[in-house]
């Protein structure tokens, strides 16, 4: 893994809320992940989230949105390869590099896989759907295969990042603009396209708004994303990839500090 930043780099996430290192893993690391991923997938079956309170939720060939990507939410709790990945503390501490927190927790990791011909992941945002609210959530999107315009790789909105907030969703929809009716004002940014190699990794903030295109081709587009959390994030009362079960046992404010749920991945501490 290609940790180590340059402070341009730390300074043009934090304006930009973006950042794509190129050529990110070594060639035998790709490999490996890969690898890793179609194991897991596999032990997974039709199931979209791992997790013994989450059999329910399946694939269904038919809807739009399983059109728009072969979707499998943490692996890391079926596969040993791909917990070690993401839960690197050598990882851990360029993230908290990048976000400028003194610690930080896996929120969910998800493998993206956008079918031949697939349907483009409309422009949305993060971590307003997600079970805590912080400005400083950390995402990295590692490119499988090559990621392209024309295979559907991803859009970022530059800096939208700093006027986002928590009431808007900004949630998925088949309307891919269906996100301006709720920011009027990002319609005027131009948004950049994030090509990347096989092995390269993107970052980005939980509010920045982002998408990706169509699948115009009739091969897959494979990603490999972990989603992190800052340590000391709290539960905002939204269950999403939490358990029916969990998420009853939390009270608004609590602290997600249960590392069966969320793991520590690097503190400063």
């Amino acid at each position: 893994m290609k940790t180590e930043l340059a402070p341009a780099q730390i300074e043009n996430y934090q304006k930009e809320g973006w950042l794509i290192v190129d050529d990110f893993l070594a060639p035998d690391e790709l490999r490996d992940l890969n690898t890793a991923v179609d194991t897991g997938v596999e032990t997974m079956g039709g199931n979209k989230v791992s997790g013994e309170h989450n059999e329910s939720i399946k694939d269904d060939s038919q809807t739009y949105y399983n059109r728009v990507f072969l979707q499998r939410v943490n692996l890391w709790r079926v596969n040993d390869d791909i917990k070690n990945f993401f839960l690197n503390p050598t990882l851990g501490e360029m993230l908290c590099q990048l976000a400028d927190i003194n610690g930080i927790r896996v929120w969910h990791d998800q493998t993206l896989q956008k079918p031949a011909w697939g349907n483009p992941t409309s422009w949305h945002m993060d971590v307003p759907n997600w079970s805590f609210h912080s400005p400083n959530a950390i995402s990295i999107w590692i490119a499988l295969n090559d990621a392209t315009v024309q295979n559907g790789c991803m859009y970022f909105l530059p800096g939208s990042h700093q006027q986002a907030d928590y009431e808007r969703k900004g949630g998925f929809s088949p309307d891919i603009g269906a996100l301006f009716d709720q920011y009027p004002e990002f319609r005027e940014i131009e948004p950049v396209p994030a090509a990347m190699k096989a092995g390269s990794a993107g970052f980005h903030n939980g509010l920045m708004a982002h998408a990706a295109g169509p699948n115009m081709t009739p091969y897959a587009r494979r990603a490999m994303t972990c989603a992190y959390m800052p340590d000391g994030a709290t539960f905002n009362g939204i269950q999403n990839i939490l358990s029916k079960e969990y998420c009853e046992s939390m009270e608004i404010g609590d602290l997600h500090n249960d590392d069966e749920q969320t793991p520590l991945v690097w503190s400063q501490k």
